[in-house]
């Protein structure tokens, strides 16, 4: 048996498939791992390049295999994606990976700290809660309109409707059911 310069990891839920190839791309190893054994795995094995796929978890995984001593490369999906030679499975792709990872032109994405990603957590729960007050102000205003009450696009305009007691009194004949849907709409927007 040769020396296993690369290994493919195919990263899963629950079970994660390997296979590693010497110098020459021939296979030398093909394994299936539980999530628990993976690190198990890796400390035993001499250091090589171990390359996955840039999913979920793979930045996790390539900071701990990379502690282990092994160079971690990430592949884009859509790069590994040409070299699957038979039906889409985990072995199939653990392979995929593996060969993909001995080309000389392939690209690869640095794997990121853990506060570069706490970052763009952040970042991304930020751009969420915009969307969603901004779709409740949408709403709103959509709401208002069937009251013949016109706010102006934006959420500066929105603030200035907080006094609700002055709407329900200008279209106290409207239906309370109607207007309690209104004021329910008002309160998750400011509550945004």
């Amino acid at each position: 048996m040769s020396e296993i310069t690369t290994v493919g990891l195919d990263l899963a839920k629950n079970v994660f498939q390997v296979h590693g190839a010497d110098a020459s791309g021939r296979a030398e190893l093909r394994k299936k791992l539980r999530q628990d054994q993976v690190l198990a795995f890796f400390s035993q094995l001499q250091p090589c390049v171990v390359a996955m796929e840039a999913c979920g978890g793979a930045h996790f995984w390539g900071r701990e295999i990379g502690k282990l001593g092994h160079e971690v490369r990430l592949i884009p999906p859509a790069y590994v994606k040409p070299f699957v030679k038979r039906q889409k499975n985990d072995a199939a792709d653990a392979e995929a990976i593996c060969e993909a990872a001995q080309r000389p032109t392939m690209r690869f994405v640095p794997v990121k700290s853990e506060e570069t990603q706490g970052a763009a957590m952040v970042f991304r729960v930020r751009e969420l809660l915009i969307r969603q007050r901004t779709q409740a102000i949408n709403a709103l205003r959509g709401h208002l309109t069937e009251l013949g009450q016109i706010v102006p696009q934006g959420a500066a305009n929105a603030a200035k409707l907080k006094d609700w007691r002055r709407v329900a009194t200008r279209y106290d004949r409207c239906p309370k059911v109607f207007l309690s849907a209104v004021a329910l709409a008002a309160t998750v927007l400011f509550w945004l």
